[in-house]
């Protein structure tokens, strides 16, 4: 952390007046497009240049009290909707996930379906409705703005995926509030229970979106899927369950592909994302290309 960073963190926690007495270590967490500390028993959540431009931090700041009441999240303390500056309380005892972390914590798996089991079934409501079409519309548009190239053949991709919107729009679910990025990072384990951070991409959403998510950022094996589902349904999942979750591997780094060309073109320095976009449409394209993949989608 340089010293201009932990000068702008002690700036936003005088300007909070639960903390603004805080003279306390602030400690450097992390964050892929934020960046996020540790002062004392809160987390300091600070938003990174050019997040203004596709988050609403006024939807995130209602969806995060939300989650908290469904008790799937730490409570906030601050959230400020013109800023994006929030605080939350500490998890004491617990671990940031990753997908080493996954594979290596017994349960992991399993916690995380019954996290989002009981996020999607707590009767909360988020302000956003999540529609992975319109946003990938809306990326686009902000793209056309910027110095950047798509990968090639991306359209053609998302012209192939008219048959995802097709069989999604014949067998909807019921939207539940969903986390929409479950960042494997976004995930807080203390070894008994999940608990799960950053509500910036929140909204209302078909619930597998956050199964499938979840399994692509954490690289999850058959073994993994298999054991978050059960824990999720509480048994076996039907094949159209499964199939959803399967489809949305592959439409979530569809989009997730645009958004990482958002950070490249606005020089995010946390990572290589114009590599991190074409790996995730090369793995799209592979997902999609296999025999399987239309075999889930009759299921859906």
């Amino acid at each position: 952390m340089t010293p201009e960073e932990e000068k702008a963190a002690r700036d936003a926690l005088h300007a909070i007046p639960a903390l603004s007495g805080y003279s306390g270590p602030v400690e450097r967490l992390g964050g892929l497009t934020n960046k996020v500390y540790r002062v004392g028993d809160h987390v300091l959540r600070i938003p990174g240049q050019g997040t203004e431009e596709y988050i609403n931090r006024e939807n995130e700041a209602v969806s995060a009290r939300v989650a908290a009441e469904a008790g799937v999240s730490p409570a906030v303390i601050h959230a400020d909707p013109k800023t994006g500056v929030m605080v939350t309380v500490l998890v004491p005892d617990a671990v940031t996930m990753s997908p080493d972390g996954f594979r290596s914590r017994k349960g992991s798996p399993a916690r995380a379906g019954q996290v989002f089991r009981k996020l999607h079934t707590s009767g909360g409501t988020f302000p956003f409705r999540f529609e992975l079409f319109a946003m990938i519309d809306d990326y686009l548009k902000v793209l056309a703005t910027k110095d950047v190239e798509l990968p090639d053949g991306y359209h053609d991709v998302v012209r192939e995926a008219d048959a995802v919107r097709a069989a999604l729009a014949r067998a909807p679910l019921p939207l539940v509030p969903c986390h929409c990025d479950p960042l494997c990072e976004n995930f807080i384990d203390d070894g008994t229970r999940m608990w799960v951070v950053d509500w910036e991409y929140s909204g209302m959403n078909d619930p597998m979106w956050d199964l499938g998510d979840l399994s692509v950022e954490g690289g999850f094996d058959d073994a993994q899927d298999l054991e978050m589902l059960v824990a999720y349904f509480g048994g076996a999942p039907s094949p159209s369950d499964h199939g959803r979750m399967v489809i949305y591997k592959a439409m979530c780094d569809l989009l997730w592909t645009l958004w990482g060309l958002i950070q490249h073109a606005n020089k995010n320095p946390a990572d290589d994302f114009a590599a991190y976009a074409l790996n995730r449409f090369n793995r799209c394209k592979a997902l999609m290309a296999k025999p399987a993949f239309a075999r889930h989608l009759a299921a859906i």
